[in-house]
């Protein structure tokens, strides 16, 4: 298979995220099966225009505001030149329309669409054209073949109208690398990590009014914060305004170890976004042996099973987040029998089986194209 793969960003740029590290995991494992792989992505200043990453040859195209106004001219230079069995559209902020302009096969993959969530991120000019952009999606896309990551996205894509097939196919995790800990290596204060970017649709401020409540009700608690972002700032003055500062240590940037030593070392995990694709980092605390508590959110109610590998929360309920917090806390019996569930959850979303439907949802997206010419 020759595949031409359309996505905002590359892992190696810095502002690369969960669906960056999915995009290579997947494809990279393609690659190394023998597939053909070519990602056309933005680029920034310190990133060079092509380059080989994970097997995936990688062409960078304009910058983080230009490239899907220059991607497409780029892509139809490629598909002139080279064979290509399939372009898949990874949707990721905006869309580029593929089949209005591909003339080959086009497959679609989505983690999610923000719709007027994007209103709560981003100022109200660029979550306007976000939104905006978002509008014809189940025009162009009706009847193109797509991969959702979550049930909950492809139950958004329905109601939005798209008609062709839908498979579902979640995030994997190394689940040989991330293991639960051995006793005695967990924080020996009760501690709760949040693990991600620092951004304002994230729900971060609903994790600090509810730390907030626990510090006021005498309960035990620290909150890790690992990652970056513009959202910090605010964090930061919330954080002093609620009093709390001794409670929560903002640790910024983490590495791949350092990541996995507060996933195993922390009681519990906590993901409150009114909105994710998948909530990959629900699944990687998991594979650790640590409990998520979680909004009852798309994409969070389907890696986070509640009362059995976490437990789930209506979403801005800042009593029932601190109540489920609290309860986890003081219950060492619960939490330990929530790990265990959740351990052998995780145990099922190896990358190496993800690729393998990838792979067989991908040779039906190439089937389905070249009966419709």
């Amino acid at each position: 298979m020759r595949l031409l793969v359309l996505n905002w960003q590359d892992r190696l740029n810095p502002r690369a995220g969960g669906a960056e590290v999915h995009l290579h995991e997947i494809f990279g494992r393609l690659a190394e099966r023998g597939w053909s792989v070519t990602l056309l992505a933005s680029g920034t200043r310190d990133l060079p225009p092509h380059e080989w990453v994970d097997g995936i040859r990688v062409i960078r195209v304009g910058g983080r505001h230009s490239h899907f106004l220059r991607a497409p001219r780029r892509a139809l230079r490629l598909l002139r030149d080279e064979p290509i069995d399939l372009v898949l559209e990874d949707l990721n902020k905006v869309p580029l329309f593929a089949p209005l302009w591909s003339g080959v096969a086009v497959g679609l993959l989505v983690h999610h669409l923000f719709g007027t969530t994007a209103f709560r991120e981003a100022s109200f000019p660029v979550a306007a054209a976000t939104w905006l952009l978002e509008r014809p999606i189940p025009r162009v896309y009706r009847s193109t073949p797509t991969i959702a990551v979550s049930e909950s996205t492809r139950k958004d894509l329905r109601a939005r109208g798209l008609e062709a097939p839908i498979d579902v196919i979640p995030n994997g995790i190394d689940a040989q690398w991330l293991t639960p800990p051995v006793d005695g290596e967990r924080f020996p204060e009760p501690t709760l990590l949040y693990l991600g970017r620092l951004k304002r649709y994230k729900g971060i401020e609903l994790i600090l009014e509810a730390v907030a409540r626990l510090v006021a009700d005498g309960v035990p608690v620290r909150l890790v914060i690992a990652g970056t972002g513009d959202h910090r700032p605010r964090l930061e003055r919330l954080t002093a305004r609620l009093g709390i500062g001794p409670h929560v240590d903002f640790r910024g940037f983490v590495s791949e170890e350092e990541k996995r030593e507060l996933l195993r070392r922390a009681w519990v995990h906590v993901l409150t976004s009114p909105r994710e694709g998948w909530g990959i980092t629900n699944l990687e605390a998991a594979a650790c042996g640590t409990p998520t508590v979680a909004s009852d959110s798309p994409g969070l109610r389907d890696s986070v099973r509640d009362g059995e590998t976490g437990l789930l929360v209506p979403h801005g309920d800042i009593d029932a987040l601190a109540t489920a917090l609290t309860r986890l806390l003081k219950n060492p019996e619960l939490r330990a029998t929530l790990g265990a569930g959740a351990r052998s959850f995780a145990e099922g979303f190896s990358w190496e089986a993800i690729t393998s439907r990838f792979a067989t949802a991908l040779e039906s997206m190439v089937v389905r194209g070249r009966e419709g010419e």
